[in-house]
């Protein structure tokens, strides 16, 4: 019995991913649950994010994982030999975020490829999210290098998991949907379209690419020959810019995936249109982005504010502080956690200055003074002293109130 493949296109250590990865680990059956850090292992906090993988898994997921520690394939060999051990015995592997080339330079001619591979084909999972993923492909971006440093757009050789254990020849790409760059086009793992047109014809015939969105699985289930989609987004099939997306929830065979990246069949190929919506808020069940969450938290803030709802804005507040500490764990190197962090601190300084000013109505505060104004006001007027009179409007303009004569009698409001 054959197990799956799971490519993460961002995500994967996010709450969105939560539910996936539980029914993930369910499936992969007996023994041990392990993290690969090879990825991430340049980093100076390689050992923080080791940490908070760990306490993603165990936290949240419910499942804890044991390190297999392989940073360099100059580890010492006796922390090699643990981690190939734990390899050999585990069931469920999960990979994610760092640098691809870096992981693919640890990983060539040494028996880690082999290992993921033999985690599958005895029925476990692996699970390959962010960096780790571009790694599964025949051919990968060195995303860091083009995007960062300028280098010209090529591909690296990949570990081609996806060519020995499914039969698919591609190049796999996450992020495929991203927005983080704004006005400028980020998507494709921030390769944006014209440097992948460019990779793309630099692909071998009969390769294909496979696009995985944010906060999305693409589950290949080798036993029973399936691709099967789930979370926010969906999966992109790829070929000589055409493409075919596959939408949460659906499941396809394996021999219809590659079919498509081999250019044997072209039904449902459309050519890729430039993409210039803004993004949509990442869902997945009742999970949705830090991002859209902080977003949606401001807006009820602001109304509760509008409203002069004191519970209801620090309610807010407290949920949003919740929501970014469910999201602590999220290795994702993007920008929503300083948006949500940012917003949080918005709202923290406009909640004090409500509290410093008072959240109550400044026309019921005000209004017994002005009337008193305003009947001076009158008198004035019966007196026909209208300097007076006048004065007195001028002096409760210049306090930020407008008095307004009209037919029905005197009115004011706040300006």
């Amino acid at each position: 019995m054959l197990g799956r493949i799971v490519i993460m296109g961002s995500g994967e250590t996010a709450p969105t991913m939560v539910k996936v990865h539980r029914a993930l680990i369910e499936a992969a059956g007996p023994g041990a649950r392990a993290m690969l850090d090879t990825p991430f292992g340049f980093q100076a906090n390689a050992d923080d994010l080791t940490e908070k993988v760990q306490e993603y898994f165990a936290s949240s997921v419910g499942t804890p994982l044991e390190a297999a520690r392989w940073r360099r394939s100059d580890e010492p060999v006796a922390d090699r030999e643990r981690a190939i051990a734990l390899l050999a015995r585990s069931s469920f592997v999960f990979t994610g975020p760092g640098s691809p080339t870096f992981a693919l330079r640890q990983w060539r001619e040494t028996p880690i490829p082999g290992a993921l591979g033999d985690v599958v084909t005895r029925g476990g999972t692996v699970v390959m999210g962010s960096a780790a993923a571009v790694t599964a492909g025949a051919w990968a971006v060195p995303v860091y290098e083009i995007y960062k440093v300028g280098d010209e757009p090529s591909w690296v050789p990949g570990l081609d998991l996806m060519g020995t254990l499914a039969g698919l020849p591609a190049a796999v790409i996450p992020h495929y949907d991203n927005h983080e760059g704004g006005r400028h086009d980020t998507r494709y793992c921030y390769l944006g379209e014209s440097r992948l047109e460019v990779m793309e014809a630099l692909l071998p015939d009969g390769t294909g690419i496979i696009g995985v969105d944010e906060h999305t699985a693409a589950v290949f289930d080798l036993d029973a020959r399936t691709l099967s989609v789930q979370g926010a987004g969906v999966v992109t099939l790829r070929v000589g810019g055409l493409s075919e997306t596959i939408a949460s929830g659906s499941t396809i065979p394996i021999a219809e995936v590659a079919a498509v990246l081999t250019g044997e069949s072209t039904a449902g190929l459309h050519e890729v249109v430039p993409d210039e919506s803004e993004p949509e808020a990442v869902e997945s069940g009742t999970e949705t982005s830090l991002k859209a969450t902080a977003l949606a938290l401001r807006a009820s803030f602001d109304a509760a504010l509008e409203e002069r709802d004191a519970d209801g804005a620090l309610s807010a507040c407290l949920e949003l502080e919740d929501a970014i500490s469910a999201w602590s764990t999220d290795t994702l190197q993007g920008r929503d956690r300083d948006i949500a962090r940012s917003t949080l601190r918005s709202m923290i300084v406009d909640l004090a200055s409500a509290a410093t000013s008072g959240l109550q109505d400044p026309r019921a505060a005000l209004g017994p003074l002005v009337d008193v104004a305003l009947d001076a006001r009158r008198r004035v007027r019966a007196a026909k002293d209208y300097e007076t009179s006048d004065a007195i409007r001028d002096g409760l303009v210049a306090a930020g109130i407008e008095v307004r004569d009209t037919p029905d009698g005197v009115t004011w409001d706040l300006a």
